[in-house]
């Protein structure tokens, strides 16, 4: 086989890997889209087509194993080809995980919606998930045109999502203390909050790989983060003493 073939079949193998981690993407995006207008309109149906078409990231993220694998072991790829091997097999993880947060976010609309409706707190997480698909529209969109500058967007952007997290993480602590009988919905909401909050990690982990795909160095700042839940203290608004602490 001459140089020119292989080369040829290489850059191939290349393009279907792109190929493969794009539609893991618009997938992943789908599925977090749907998730939250399930959550939205408490709808039980939309949220069970969720949670099933979860297998399809899944069976993508073993394709992009198994060509990463191949491609490693058979073409040994240097510098920028082996950096770009690489991060599509990070990227196919982090992508799979966002799959199963939003799977994890529909199973929770089942219950919640046989539960008291917190409007207040719909609408926040409602914030944060618009957030966080923007970034994963971004982030795609940067992977695949291999824009650093676009990920350092992403990245940046995700400070803001943590900070959604922690007001929500407050305002449903104070709505629990309140009226128990909120405790049941707040309970699921948080856990909801935290699925999109996590989503919004992985998707800055892809804007990390692209960074270093592109450059070949992690970026020279640390990732800016501002989740403070598992430090909160809320103060009862009945006792004036401490509250609840994650």
């Amino acid at each position: 086989m001459d140089s020119e073939h292989i080369v040829k079949s290489f850059d191939e193998e290349l393009e279907r890997l792109d190929s493969t981690i794009a539609e893991m993407g618009g997938l992943a995006e789908a599925q977090l889209a749907d998730a939250l207008d399930a959550l939205t309109r408490r709808d039980s149906e939309l949220a069970h087509r969720v949670s099933e078409r979860d297998a399809r990231i899944d069976a993508l993220e073993r394709d992009v194993d198994d060509m990463t694998m191949k491609m490693l072991a058979l073409r040994q790829p240097m510098a920028e080809d082996l950096r770009t091997v690489l991060a599509a097999l990070k990227t196919a993880s982090d992508l799979e995980r966002v799959g199963d947060y939003a799977r994890n976010m529909a199973n929770r609309t089942l219950v919640l919606s046989q539960t008291r409706h917190i409007p207040e707190g719909s609408h926040t997480i409602h914030r944060m998930a618009i957030l966080v698909q923007g970034m994963i529209k971004n982030v795609l969109d940067s992977y695949i045109g291999r824009d650093a500058v676009l990920a350092n967007d992403v990245r940046v952007r995700d400070q803001e999502v943590d900070q959604l997290h922690n007001s929500l993480f407050r305002e449903l602590l104070t709505y629990m203390m309140e009226d128990p009988r909120n405790i049941t919905t707040c309970t699921h909401l948080l856990f909801i909050a935290k699925n999109i909050e996590r989503i919004g990690d992985h998707v800055t982990n892809i804007a990390e790989h692209i960074h270093m795909m592109v450059h070949g160095e992690a970026p020279d700042s640390d990732r800016p983060k501002s989740d403070r839940t598992s430090f909160t203290v809320v103060k009862s608004p009945t006792s004036g003493g401490e509250g609840v602490t994650s």
